[in-house]
């Protein structure tokens, strides 16, 4: 990858700070940096995420109670289906953590 102020190759480099994140890239010895954009969008979603309220909907599958999580949610977190968390009572709300 060409560098877009001096021209020079990047070098791709793990581990780029990123907000208060790491992520992959690019740098180059002039100090410009490129963020892999997967990772970037993520890290952006994950932001704009905490500061706002999401809202989730309660379903019912025969005797089991679901939380539907909105597609965001699923997307900044790497949640798949079938995948674990582990949910914690935590005063009156519960925490749910990826496992």
């Amino acid at each position: 990858m060409k560098c877009p102020n001096c021209d020079k190759t990047m070098k791709p480099q793990k581990g780029i700070r990123f907000n208060e994140y790491t992520v992959d890239g690019w740098v180059c010895t002039c100090g410009e940096k490129y963020y892999e954009p997967e990772q970037a969008q993520r890290i952006l979603l994950l932001n704009t995420l905490k500061k706002q309220s999401v809202k989730a909907k309660l379903g019912r599958i025969r005797s089991n109670l679901i939380l539907r999580l909105p597609k965001d949610i699923e997307m900044a977190l790497n949640l798949e289906q079938g995948e674990d968390v582990s949910i914690t009572v935590e005063g009156d709300g519960i925490k749910v953590v990826k496992v």
